[in-house]
C-alpha cells in the first residue's frame, strides 16, 4: 500500500491505495500547529496497517533539493508556526518509509498531465487560484525544479485599468499575481468572495484578466499545451469562460501553438492532489 499527504495550509487530505489509480480509504484534518498536524496524520496512517512509500505534496515555499541539508523542508512561509518545518522527515522517522516529496501544485500537475497523456499532451502546467496562487509545471512528464521551484503566483501582471488604486496584499511583492487575484485579495477590496458578487461586478472581469495574463505568459515563454486551473476561486461560476475567452485575445492569433495551448479545468477535479501525491509515492518505493 502507499500512503499519500495533499498538505495544505487549511487542511491535510491523506489516502492510501494500492497505485495511485486506487483509493481505498480519505481522510481530511485541519492544519494546526506543525506538532498536532503531523501527529494526528500520522496516527491515521498506523491505523490503516502498514505503507511502503509515502508521497507529500506541500504548501511551500519548500526545500526540494536533494543535495540540501534541508530537504524535505517548509522554508519560509507566512503560515504561522510551519516555517522550518521538517515536514519529510517527520514521515520518515515516524513511519520508517520512504518519502517522495514535491510542491502541492507540482503533484497536482503531475495527475493531471497523467491524464491529459492519452490525448497526446507532453507539457502542462497547473494554477490554483484560492487562498494563495501556486503553479506547477510538467515538461515530458518531470515536473520543473531549477534552482527550486516555480512561484507562478509571483509574477507581474500589468494592472488592469479599473484596478488602479489596489495596492495588493502580498507581503512580499504587494500587486503580484497572488496579491491581486487570491481569495484574500478580492475579498480585500470587495468584501466578498468572487461568487459572491454579481455577475455583472467588475470583479469577474478585472481577475480573469488576471489570471489570463499568467496563462499568456505560460504559453509564450514555455509553450505549454495546456495550463489547467484549479481551487477555489478557479470555481466561481462562468470564471473560467472568462479566463479562456481573455487568454485568446491576448494570444492575438501569433502563439505559433495555436489550438494546442488550452485553458481548462481539472480532469481530476478536487482529486488531482491526492493522486500527485501517490504518484510520487510510488515514484520513491
Amino acid at each position: 500500500m502507499l500512503g499519500a499527504i495533499e498538505a495544505g495550509g487549511t487542511k491535510f487530505v491523506l489516502a492510501v491505495g494500492p497505485s495511485p489509480d486506487e483509493i481505498t480509504a480519505r481522510h481530511t484534518i485541519p492544519t494546526r500547529a506543525p506538532e498536532t498536524t503531523l501527529a494526528e496524520a500520522a496516527a491515521w496512517f498506523d491505523a490503516q496497517g502498514r505503507i511502503t512509500a509515502l508521497g507529500i505534496g506541500s504548501f511551500g515555499p519548500v526545500d526540494l533539493d536533494p543535495a540540501s541539508l534541508g530537504w524535505g523542508r517548509i522554508t519560509n512561509t507566512p503560515k504561522a508556526g510551519w516555517a522550518d518545518c521538517d515536514i519529510a522527515g517527520f514521515f520518515i522517522d515516524r513511519l520508517g518509509v520512504l518519502v517522495g516529496f514535491d510542491t502541492d501544485v507540482n503533484a497536482a500537475a503531475l495527475a493531471e498531465y497523467r491524464a491529459a497523456q492519452g490525448e497526446g499532451c507532453r507539457s502542462l502546467a497547473y494554477l490554483t487560484i484560492g487562498t494563495g496562487i501556486g503553479g506547477g509545471l510538467v515538461l515530458d512528464g518531470q515536473p520543473v525544479h531549477g534552482a527550486a521551484h516555480p512561484e507562478l503566483g509571483h509574477i507581474y501582471p500589468r494592472r488592469h485599468p479599473l484596478d488602479a488604486d489596489f495596492a495588493g496584499i502580498c507581503p512580499h511583492h504587494g500587486d503580484c499575481l497572488e496579491g491581486l487575484a487570491s481569495g484574500p485579495a478580492i475579498h480585500a477590496r470587495w468584501g466578498a468572495s468572487l461568487s459572491g458578487l454579481s455577475q455583472d461586478h467588475p470583479a469577474h472581469a478585472i481577475i480573469a484578466d488576471y489570471v489570463a495574463q499568467a496563462c499568456h505568459t505560460l504559453f509564450a515563454s514555455l509553450a505549454v499545451e495546456r495550463v489547467v486551473i484549479g481551487g477555489g476561486v478557479a470555481q466561481t461560476p462562468g470564471l473560467a469562460a472568462r479566463i479562456a475567452a481573455r487568454t485568446a485575445q491576448l494570444g492575438a492569433d501569433y502563439l505559433p501553438g495555436g489550438q494546442r495551448h488550452r485553458v481548462t479545468a481539472p480532469r481530476l477535479g478536487d482529486d488531482a492532489g491526492i493522486t500527485g501525491a501517490l504518484m510520487l509515492a510510488a515514484a520513491a518505493r
